[in-house]
């Protein structure tokens, strides 16, 4: 039986929602706009035909995400009620004038599980990587355009913007409909479905930067979809089982080792 988040049972007016989700879309511009250093690293090419400024780009683009991303986060609010699914700590704070209960959310946990996924990536990659053929192992520069710094930057892009757009909104949207349908709340094999199709998405997303350095064969796109599917099967079951906070610390923690620690430790590492 899915349990819904103590945030999600009491009643929930449209404004008190619109607060969480204008508070996450301010969030999700400062992230869009701090993800530009980092493109402008990795794809240098593309925004050396750019006519803007570097810092244009970045407030145009931070714009654009706080509206849009703030959009759908409020959707995901309102139709999370329906499935049991929230933002309880942002609920907590901005709501209810509260302290979350760090107890049931286990940030700690949540941020483990995160860096046991990066892990598993940087374990599996070269297995897969060792199994192509020849013309498709990565240059030996792929991996070293990015700072540290930069990558860090970029880490809060994925924390919040895609935690946002996948599983508050779409994973939420995936499951609000099957309640619609069914005139009830979904079973846990729906959640399981959910959460697979919000990962199978957040592969896909993941192909034009594995594009860059092997193009597209299928054995990339299969490469790319399971490293990634990885993690978000683990972002999100927090999600589901945590609430949202939980799914974007933990993917934020992800990142942290792949786009951080890992070119320090390990640089030349393919993305």
């Amino acid at each position: 039986m899915v349990h819904a988040h103590p945030a999600s049972t009491a009643p929930a007016t449209a404004t008190q929602d619109l607060k969480i989700a204008a508070a996450w879309g301010v969030l999700a511009g400062f992230s869009a706009a701090a993800l530009i250093p980092y493109l402008a690293q990795v794809m240098p090419e593309a925004f050396a035909r750019v006519p803007l400024p570097l810092a244009v780009v970045a407030i145009a683009q931070g714009a654009q995400a706080m509206v849009v991303v703030g959009l759908l986060a409020w959707l995901g609010l309102r139709m999370g009620h329906r499935v049991g699914l929230d933002s309880p700590a942002m609920r907590a704070w901005l709501v209810r004038r509260q302290r979350p209960d760090w107890s049931r959310l286990r940030p700690r946990q949540a941020a483990l599980l995160g860096i046991a996924a990066a892990v598993a990536i940087l374990a599996l990659a070269p297995l897969i990587d060792r199994a192509m053929p020849p013309m498709l192992h990565p240059p030996a520069a792929a991996g070293t355009g990015t700072t540290a710094l930069n990558g860090f930057l970029a880490s809060f892009y994925g924390g919040i913007v895609e935690e946002l757009m996948l599983r508050l909104f779409l994973m939420t949207l995936v499951l609000w409909i099957a309640a619609r349908l069914r005139g009830s709340m979904p079973p846990p094999w729906m959640y399981w479905c959910a959460i697979a199709l919000a990962a199978l998405l957040f592969g896909i997303g993941h192909l034009p930067a594995a594009a860059t350095v092997w193009g597209l064969e299928p054995v990339v796109v299969l490469r790319t979809l399971l490293l990634n599917g990885i993690a978000g099967l683990a972002f999100g079951w927090l999600y589901w089982k945590r609430g949202l906070e939980m799914a974007v610390l933990a993917h934020f923690s992800a990142d942290l080792v792949l786009h951080v620690l890992a070119p320090v430790l390990f640089p030349g590492t393919p993305p």
